[in-house]
């Protein structure tokens, strides 16, 4: 079968290349799955380069997510069927025609969802509800998120509309604004305009911001902080443009400001199977509603994986990047 393959750590569009691997077959608590489409995840570029919390020994296979049809199925895998659509985020070696899945991490997918919008309901979708509930905020409450424009932003604003959570987005150019309003998502400040700050107070008045979430790092982090009332609390869920955080230790002693972190990798798996159950019934009932929307920017082959990884990185992305084996 065809599989995109890494000798080394380095450029995602220089050191994945398509190899002919064997075909894997499901033993005890496995099932084998023919893969229809896989998304493009910055943590799986990362990976690619080595540079993620996450290495594999050398040579690697590459992706983590995917929707399928189940083709086989291993000795004890009760609950499903060969023929059913499945998802899975956290199956390492999806950008291939077949995949060997552990039973427990397959999602059945009802026939209200299509391919583009299933292969990615798990991994973005599903760290954008948990990291919502993990601000454990009520109805009526504000919240400010920079990359507010990226895949886990637009999310997290659905999903905390969808629950009457208020949340003021923050993007770093002007363009960021008018491309999430035409989704129906507004609240939304540019901060490369001298006035941001004052357009802030317009929309919040004076409600106290309770949280934050830093996708973006360095000083766009201490932005975020800057905005939180006293007790409030820093969600780190990501580095796009620094490792480092610049924060003002006075926002952080006289606000009394909180600063943790989140992973899917180890949020995950310590999740309680009720709770886990729950968001994702809110998930599949939001995208079949369409209240939810999982836009796709475009869909490459494996053979395309150089586009698909500097398409990822395009500036102005609307959607997704896919990959279809």
């Amino acid at each position: 079968m065809r599989a995109l393959v890494q000798q080394k750590f380095g450029d995602p569009a220089e050191v994945l290349e398509v190899r002919e691997v064997p075909a894997p077959q499901p033993g005890p608590g496995e099932v084998l799955v023919r893969v229809l489409l896989s998304p493009v995840h910055n943590h799986d570029l990362w990976t690619a380069r080595g540079t993620y919390g996450f290495k594999p020994e050398m040579p690697a296979r590459s992706g983590t997510e995917f929707v399928g049809v189940v083709e086989a199925l291993g000795e004890g895998v009760d609950g499903l069927a060969v023929g059913q659509r499945v998802a899975s985020g956290g199956t390492f070696g999806a950008w291939a025609e077949f995949v060997v899945a552990t039973a427990q991490t397959l999602i059945p997918v009802p026939d209200a969802i299509g391919d583009e919008s299933a292969s990615q309901l798990v991994s973005m979708p599903f760290s954008a509800i948990a990291l919502l509930d993990s601000l454990e905020l009520a109805e009526g409450d504000w919240f400010v998120q920079n990359a507010a424009n990226g895949a886990v932003g637009r999310l997290v604003a659905q999903l905390a509309a969808a629950r009457g959570i208020h949340v003021l987005g923050l993007v770093r150019r002007a363009d960021g604004v008018a491309e999430l309003r035409a989704q129906g998502i507004g609240d939304v400040v540019a901060t490369d305009d001298d006035g941001w700050r004052d357009r802030v107070r317009e929309i919040v008045g004076d409600a106290p911001i309770r949280a934050g979430v830093d996708s973006v790092g360095g000083a766009a982090a201490g932005d975020v902080v800057s905005l939180l009332a006293e007790g409030g609390r820093l969600v780190v869920f990501g580095a796009m443009a620094s490792p480092t955080l610049e924060i003002s230790s006075g926002d952080v002693i006289f606000k009394q400001v909180t600063v943790t972190g989140f992973w899917g990798s180890k949020v995950f798996p310590a999740m309680a199977a009720g709770k886990r159950a729950s968001l994702l019934g809110e998930l599949v009932t939001g995208i079949a509603s369409g209240a939810l929307t999982l836009p796709v920017e475009h869909v490459y082959s494996l053979e395309q994986i150089a586009e698909a990884a500097r398409g990822n990185a395009a500036p102005g992305r609307r959607g997704k990047i896919l990959l279809r084996p």
